[in-house]
């Protein structure tokens, strides 16, 4: 709804009222019962402007979870009676191997631990690369790398007194292998003590509110509104994998996107893969053979946080301004999705035509 006010007004001020329409779009997922459009809605703005059904688009997710909690909508319509978004059938299919897990419904927190065990990622290993996360997202902040894509909020704190936003609040500076060591696997606490896990909460990325936009547009668009595009979409795709384990899809979702550009990830001089649990992006650097160096190289959601349906065009923010700084041609982003669904984009910078 603010969105669409928001959208409106900027039509309105264009001096073109009502002569543009919005949309939203909103996927119930069943693992957890979250809305994660990621970056679809990206998807569906640049396949309209490619296409020419439309020249600009405002491609733009948000996600509020302090006033709408993660589920909330299913957990609502099954207090109305409305059951559950999982079919028999899906159930008829995959409920063995859940039941084999100790799981009664599909789950992320489970879905990693899978992650971990098949692409044999220690508790260690994960521990650093969180520690990593921070430690990077620290930086960066003090380095003001954020500060051209972060629009300041003006707000009031508990008191009443104002306050601005401009800076994330979730990294935490003191994060140590000694502190991640400490904490008990989810695992353990859902079973109190007698299942072992590997995942903690160190390990997965922090509820957070949040929204991205981003002006995409065609030639024509361009020519409208006398700008100079900043990227360009090389490639986009999209994957299906395994729904028990349902992480690893921006695997099959980048080699995809890969394999369409005619190009290596060897091309790639950034990458930025959601940090939904520490395993997703270190197994997708094991099987495609990506260099941890250039991923996520300003921290991640463990650090910066997840706001589900606003991560695509958050993290591909990130991704665009980072590959300006560093004078960067490719870049590459890659998001896993609940039910085992993922996404991956391949943009390339144009030179000379940073804002």
């Amino acid at each position: 709804m603010y969105l669409e006010h928001l959208w409106i007004d900027s039509v309105d001020r264009l001096s073109k009222p009502f002569t543009s329409r919005t949309s939203t779009l909103s996927l119930s997922l069943s693992n957890a019962f979250r809305s994660r459009p990621h970056t679809l809605h990206i998807f569906f703005r640049a396949q309209a402007v490619m296409s020419g059904v439309q020249d600009v688009v405002i491609a733009a997710g948000v996600e509020h979870m302090t006033s709408v909690p993660i589920g909330a909508s299913v957990a609502d319509g099954f207090k109305s009676g409305h059951g559950l978004p999982v079919e028999n059938s899906i159930m008829a299919k995959y409920g063995k191997r859940l039941q084999e897990r100790g799981q009664r419904m599909f789950s992320q927190f489970e879905g990693a631990e899978i992650v971990c065990e098949k692409y044999d990622i220690s508790k260690e290993e994960m521990d650093r690369f969180a520690v990593q996360s921070h430690a990077k997202a620290v930086r960066a902040t003090k380095m003001g790398y954020f500060k051209r894509e972060i629009v300041p909020l003006q707000g009031v704190d508990k008191k009443g007194n104002p306050v601005v936003h401009d800076s994330d609040e979730g990294i935490r500076p003191s994060t140590s292998m000694a502190g991640l060591a400490r904490l008990k696997s989810l695992k353990e606490m859902t079973s109190k003590g007698k299942t072992k896990g590997r995942i903690t909460a160190g390990l997965a990325s922090q509820i957070c509110d949040g929204a991205a936009a981003m002006l995409i547009c065609n030639e024509a668009g361009l020519k409208k509104l006398g700008l100079r595009p900043r990227a360009r979409f090389v490639s986009l795709a999209l994957a299906g994998s395994d729904p028990v384990m349902m992480l690893a899809g921006p695997i099959p979702a980048t080699k995809t996107a890969l394999e369409r550009a005619h190009l290596t990830i060897d091309d790639m001089d950034l990458y930025e893969v959601n940090e939904a649990f520490a395993p997703v992006p270190l197994a997708w650097a094991k099987e495609i053979g990506a260099d941890l160096e250039k991923l996520n190289v300003n921290g991640g959601a463990m650090a910066l946080g997840h706001p589900l349906g606003g991560t695509g065009a958050k993290l591909m923010t990130t991704l665009l301004h980072e590959m300006e700084r560093r004078g960067s041609r490719y870049g590459l982003q890659a998001i896993c999705e609940g039910g085992g669904t993922a996404n991956a984009t391949i943009i390339e910078l144009i030179p000379g035509s940073k804002i």
